[in-house]
Parts: structure tokens; sequence; C-alpha cells
């Protein structure tokens, strides 16, 4: 293990003082036992506010409704998964043989989670200076590329919301559709109703997600540019 760990820290930039801290960091719950639940708790916060302090002082005349979109694109799922891709946390990762064997090493809430986890163990072994550090360096290469004027900045919804308010339509009305699955894992089914064009319907493991996901095959629909 200690070479496996030598091989994660040089990856993330950082040595443990206490390796068990980086274990705990990289075990799912499927594992058995304790897990990084708690310090995935606790990194979700840390890097939220990390990315919100440098925002804060990197656009010092943005508005807090743009300040707020570029941070949720810095901590989603998505970016925080492609972060772990980048370090091959997958080959790091403590699983179950259940999730082994349905490759949850390559899922991306899985994957975004452990990046929590870790800087939830990187504070506690080092404090909050070294959250930052990590934190600047790991996002470096997508801070420095933001745009507060950026469209893809904006999320789906409020995409649709401004296009339509532009050409003075009607707003874009949801509907839930259903709510399929068990209660740990449901998938939403929404769709999104745009006066003049065809319904589009969404999915995902929530309804913001699906509302999210409908409201962008409504733009496209429309012919609005989206991002890849």
């Amino acid at each position: 293990m200690k070479s496996s760990l030598d091989k994660l820290e040089r990856k993330l930039g950082y040595s443990f003082k206490d390796p068990e801290l980086a274990v705990l960091a990289l075990t799912h719950r499927s594992y058995g036992g304790r897990n990084n639940e708690r310090l995935e708790f606790l990194g979700d916060s840390i890097v939220n506010f990390l990315i919100a302090e440098d925002l804060f002082q990197r656009f010092p005349e943005a508005r807090e409704g743009q300040l707020s979109r570029l941070r949720a694109r810095m901590v989603r799922g998505q970016t925080l998964a492609e972060l772990a891709r980048e370090f091959g946390l997958g080959d790091f990762l403590l699983l179950g043989s259940g999730e082994l064997k349905s490759g949850g090493f390559r899922r991306e809430s899985i994957l975004a989670d452990v990046v929590e986890a870790l800087l939830g163990a990187i504070y506690l072994d080092s404090g909050m200076d070294a959250c930052r550090e990590r934190v600047q360096t790991w996002y470096a290469s997508r801070l420095s590329t933001l745009s507060v004027t950026d469209q893809h900045n904006k999320d789906p919804k409020t995409r649709l919301q401004e296009h339509l308010q532009s050409r003075q339509q009607k707003l874009p009305d949801y509907e839930l559709l259903s709510i399929e699955g068990k209660a740990h894992a449901q998938t939403f089914r929404v769709c999104c109703h745009v006066e003049g064009l065809a319904d589009s319907e969404g999915k995902g493991s929530s309804r913001r997600i699906a509302e999210q996901q409908s409201a962008l095959k409504a733009l496209i629909s429309l012919g609005v540019e989206v991002e890849a």
C-alpha cells in the first residue's frame, strides 16, 4: 500500500503526514467498515468555499449571480470527476466487489466524491492553507479560462429563460412526469414545455438535473448554440 500511496501523493502534489487519512478518503462505503462519506461532506464545503474565494478575488466586478454560476461550473460532479480522471484516482479506490464488477472506479459520482474526500483529508492533515494551495493548483487551467460574460457559464434553464425573455415569449413550464427506482437510486423524468416547440424530456438522478437536461434539449431544438 505504501508504494501505491507514494504514487498517489505524487499525482496529487501532496504528501500526507497521516497516511490513514488518505486511505480513508479512498474507501467507498461498499468496501465495508469506515468509509469516506464524512470526509466527502467536509471536502464539499471546502472546495465550494475555496472556489468562491478565488472567484471573488479574480472577478472584483462580477455580480453575485455571475459568481454563483461560475462556482457551480467548477464544483459540479462532472468537473470533479474530470479532475479525478486526470489523477487516475480510479486506480486507487477501495471498492466492494459489487462496485468493482459494475465499474464503480469509472462512475462519475464516485470519482467526484473521492476528490472531495481527499480535500477533507488534506484539511485534517494540514489545514486550510494546504487545501487552498492544492485547489488553486488543481484548478489553475480551468480558472484561467473563465469569463463572467461567457454564456456557457450559465446553466441550461437560465439560458433558456433568458433566450425566451429576449424574444418576449412565455417562460418555459417544467412538468414532473415520473420518479422511478428505489429511494437510493431514483431516476426523475421531466418534460419542458415551450410555446410553439415540441416538448423536451430530460432524465436525471434528481429533479433539478432532469429539468436542466430537458432545458438543454429545448435549447438545441431552438437552434441555440450549446456547450459540447
